[in-house]
Order: C-alpha cells, then structure tokens, then sequence
C-alpha cells in the first residue's frame, strides 16, 4: 500500500456519502412536488416540473463548464475538500460500535431514542434523528440511509411517506414503535450512542 492510498480512500469515501446525500435531498425535493389535495397526472405535476427544472440546472452547469473551462479547477477543488471533510473518520468513541456491543436491548434504547427525539409529536423525519444524533458527535458522515438500514436491522417499523408539517419524506409514526417502557432510573432518556 502506498502513502496515498489513505488520503485516496477517505476522498472515496466522502465522495460517496455526498452523493448519497446529494441524490436523498434531490429525491425529497423531486417527491415534494406531488400535490395531496389532486389526484391523477395532475398529482405528478409538480414532480415532473421539478424534474425539468433539475435537467435545465445540469444542462446549463454543462454548457458554463464548456464556456469556461478553467471553472472545472474550481468545481474540482470544491469536491475534493467537501469529499475530504466528508471522509473524515468517526473519533468518537460509539459511533461505529457494532449492535452486539451496545449494552442491554438495542433496539429498545432506540425506540427511547425516537421517542424522545419526537417529543409531543406522532411522527419523526429521520433526517431529524439524524442530525440529533450528529449534533451529540455520533454518525458522523453517516447518511437516512444507514439509518434506514439500521432501524431495518432492528426491526424497527419506518416509512418513506412520513409527514411532518405536510412534507412527507422517511421518518417513524408513534403508533409503529409501540408503547413506551418505563426507562430504569439510572440512564439517560437520549443515550444516541446505543443507536450507532
């Protein structure tokens, strides 16, 4: 292995969950646009507009790039430092911790997780648990999707038409997570690390 071979595979890794994240927030942009209160193809309307609005943006990108092509240095450079940060290894210690080492029941300290994540709500976006759990310096670089996967792991029931405030996208209804048990006295009711 050469002395790049590092550098080179954290870029590679940060390119792909920035395009995760790219195609997700894209998709849930796209999906927006379909209206509730119409049905048929006048539902898809909004969908097919935003669409076309997406093919415009990348075709303009295309011919400015053809234009001035010393734009693509720049755009380049852009990439590899967003893929550099994006690559960044998980420090803390929990985030990558495989499900058999959490202690006690996974899956329920999860549940607590949304739980208390959703307050008095009865749904969650997952992107909301996520970037709870990011904001107390677990899954970092993570993406819904390994998110997805990993509620998917525990069984725990998720939907891709979850609405919150009228914007449907992944997230968890109260009603699928089940009645709450009483958490014992000495944890903590957010625990995130029991979710990585």
């Amino acid at each position: 292995m050469s002395r790049l071979s590092g550098p080179a595979a954290r870029i590679a890794t940060g390119s792909a969950v920035i395009a995760a994240r790219l195609r997700v927030r894209v998709a849930a942009w796209v999906r927006r646009g379909r209206r509730d209160d119409l049905t048929g193809w006048r539902a898809a309307l909004g969908c097919w507009l935003r669409t076309g609005l997406l093919v415009a943006i990348v075709y303009a990108g295309y011919r400015l790039v053809r234009a001035v092509p010393a734009l693509m240095w720049l755009l380049s450079a852009s990439w590899l430092l967003a893929s550099w940060r994006a690559g960044k290894p998980a420090q803390t210690p929990g985030t990558g911790a495989p499900v058999e080492a959490c202690a006690g029941d996974p899956a329920e300290a999860v549940r607590r997780l949304l739980w208390d994540v959703m307050g008095d709500a009865d749904t969650v976006h997952l992107r909301t648990v996520l970037r709870h759990l990011q904001d107390h310096g677990q899954w970092e670089g993570r993406t819904v999707t390994d998110l997805r996967r990993h509620l998917a792991h525990l069984g725990i029931p998720h939907d891709h038409r979850v609405k919150v405030a009228r914007v449907p996208t992944w997230g968890v209804r109260r009603s699928a997570l089940g009645a709450p048990s009483p958490a014992p006295a000495e944890e903590t009711s957010t625990a995130p690390s029991t979710a990585a």
